[in-house]
């Protein structure tokens, strides 16, 4: 007898455009996502805390409660991947999303394609969030801060901090070379999955160190832990003094 097919995510679609919503609906449960939608932001927390969706499709303008209003108050409760979709203009409009917990954003007009490729990377690294246990993970300890990379979770002396999925991935990274520049290019292929094409793509990058600076800096505008390298990107402080123990 053939064992079931694994269940697939669900997918949240919350756009006020129907034809959006029905396009994207579509084309995701096509390639076998479970898709559920919401046509404003006070559905969408209704939908949200029925369903439990894996990930959060979000469109920043809408009627009742906008996409930056939903973007916080899931991100009060839910570490949920969520992918912005945004119309406007203007570079600060656009990484505002991302400022907010936004793991990524799309510009409308965009290609369907384009966003699925956007869910699958985002997906996988939640899928590697939950996959975490492999043997030769560890723990580092860097001062009062404790990386445990076995179970994806940053402490500082006994209290957790959280973190996104994405959050963690780029301190990993950053972490794995520590000491060594990443430049943003790198950044983005290695935790978000593709190269960019614009420069402004490269403010994904630096939001979230921004929001991890904000979350493990005792004074994030003068930063010990996480560095910029002049012209070329970010680095994590040297590990000299680091514990690194099996995780348990």
């Amino acid at each position: 007898m053939m064992a079931p097919a694994p269940a697939k995510e669900t997918i949240l679609i919350v756009d006020d455009e129907a034809s959006i919503r029905r396009i994207l609906e579509a084309r995701l449960s096509m390639i076998g996502y479970q898709v559920v939608t919401a046509s404003d932001g006070v559905e969408a927390l209704e939908v949200f805390h029925r369903s439990e969706p894996d990930l959060v499709v979000l469109d920043v303008m809408m009627p009742r409660i906008d996409g930056y209003g939903v973007c916080q108050e899931l991100r009060k409760e839910s570490d949920v991947p969520i992918v912005m979709l945004t119309a406007l203009g203007d570079v600060a409009d656009r990484i505002t999303g991302l400022e907010l917990g936004a793991d990524d954003y799309l510009i409308k007009p965009f290609s369907p394609k384009e966003l699925e490729a956007r869910i699958r990377c985002v997906l996988r690294r939640v899928e590697k969030d939950q996959a975490a246990g492999i043997p030769n993970s560890g723990v580092i300890q860097v001062g009062d801060l404790r990386i445990d990379t076995n179970k994806r979770q940053v402490f500082r002396n006994d209290e957790r901090i959280r973190l996104t999925g994405m959050e963690f991935s780029l301190l990993e990274l950053l972490v794995s070379r520590s000491g060594e520049p990443f430049s943003r290019g790198e950044i983005l292929k290695e935790v978000w999955g593709y190269t960019p094409e614009r420069h402004v793509d490269t403010r994904v990058v630096d939001v979230h160190i921004s929001r991890l600076r904000s979350k493990l800096e005792d004074d994030p505008a003068n930063p010990e832990l996480i560095l910029t390298a002049r012209g070329t990107g970010y680095l994590f402080q040297r590990i000299v003094e680091a514990i690194v123990s099996e995780g348990t």
